[in-house]
């Protein structure tokens, strides 16, 4: 059995993974785009070293934050991780709140090349030197099908697509058919009934990232050789407003307002994302003991437990 908790960011995935953890037998694996860049702490609420001694953490701290990391790389490490936690006997729980990640690992993801530095390197001297506009011209000329379902405004697939043309000689389009098997996860999804509540929960969560320091933290990763605002950790929500505030482009007072802004509208994806799947059970942490009612969802699902690997559904490829 493979559980996840997931759900919107705030809702308390984190303190309810590690409950769970500590009852059932289990590790946890980190769905968090931002928790596997080492740096990114206070701003990804990243599990304190305490928490981490009390149960075993996979897929966090494991990349620098000049380095790209794409749901590819997620699954990988982390059918490599559930492999790990399984052969020694214990519960592999998923929790984070990336929702790519867990689609990718769960349904499948396209068969693409990884990243390529060298042409990376080039289509951003490109892009510096022609514009965005330019450069989807050229996908739409050597992959029409990407082009018109990209916006034109959307740098990083664009770039994306036009990476994968000049690494492989073929259009991305042409090799999204393709895709490994998913495995069987058990999500349950955690978030308050009322919305409200969980806006008031995004809203003191972010003050006390503020007043623990994210500034500061941020300003010193703005200080690391080969750091600049494109960089795919740094468009995590809340890293992204305090890079452009540290710029001079807004107040402080601005930056925490569009970082809420940004992590409410997060939260409402991830809503979006869990509503449109029947197979997940809900719970409210809110409500009576969430900690008691995982743990006997867990021990059910353990008890009817069947099927090892499902289908896999093409999850088109989005790396950064």
């Amino acid at each position: 059995m493979i559980l996840a908790i997931a759900g919107p960011t705030a809702a308390g995935k984190s303190a309810l993974g590690l409950s769970l953890a500590e009852r059932l037998n289990g590790e946890i694996v980190s769905v968090d785009s931002a928790q596997v860049y080492r740096g990114l702490d206070i701003g990804s609420a990243k599990p304190s070293p305490e928490e981490r001694s009390r149960v075993r953490h996979w897929l966090i701290d494991i990349r620098e934050p000049t380095q790209p990391y794409s749901a590819a790389d997620f699954a990988t490490n982390a059918r490599s991780a559930i492999a790990d936690i399984q052969a020694r006997g214990k519960i592999p729980i998923l929790v984070g709140g990336t929702m790519l990640y867990l689609r990718a690992l769960r349904d499948g993801l396209s068969t693409l090349p990884g990243a390529d530095a060298q042409v990376r390197a080039a289509l951003q001297i490109q892009l510096q030197d022609a514009g965005l506009a330019a450069l989807h011209a050229e996908l739409a000329s050597v992959d029409p099908v990407s082009a018109a379902r990209i916006h034109p405004n959307d740098k990083q697939r664009t770039l994306r697509a036009l990476e994968v043309f000049r690494s492989t000689g073929r259009p991305l389009s042409a090799q999204l058919g393709s895709a490994d098997a998913g495995l069987s996860l058990r999500i349950i999804a955690v978030a308050p009934a009322d919305r409200g509540l969980l806006h008031q929960r995004i809203e003191t969560r972010l003050r006390t990232m503020f007043a623990s320091g994210f500034v500061d933290e941020v300003r010193v990763l703005m200080q690391q050789p080969g750091m600049h605002a494109d960089l795919p950790s740094m468009r995590s929500v809340g890293y992204r407003q305090v890079w452009l505030h540290l710029e001079g482009e807004f107040d402080a007072d601005q930056c925490f307002q569009r970082a809420l802004y940004a992590t409410r509208q997060l939260a409402k994806r991830q809503l979006t994302w869990l509503r449109g799947d029947t197979t997940v059970t809900w719970l409210d942490p809110t409500h009576g003991d969430p900690a008691t009612a995982a743990a006997d969802l867990g021990k059910q699902f353990q008890a009817t437990e069947t099927t090892p690997v499902r289908a896999a559904r093409r999850v088109p490829d989005q790396s950064p």
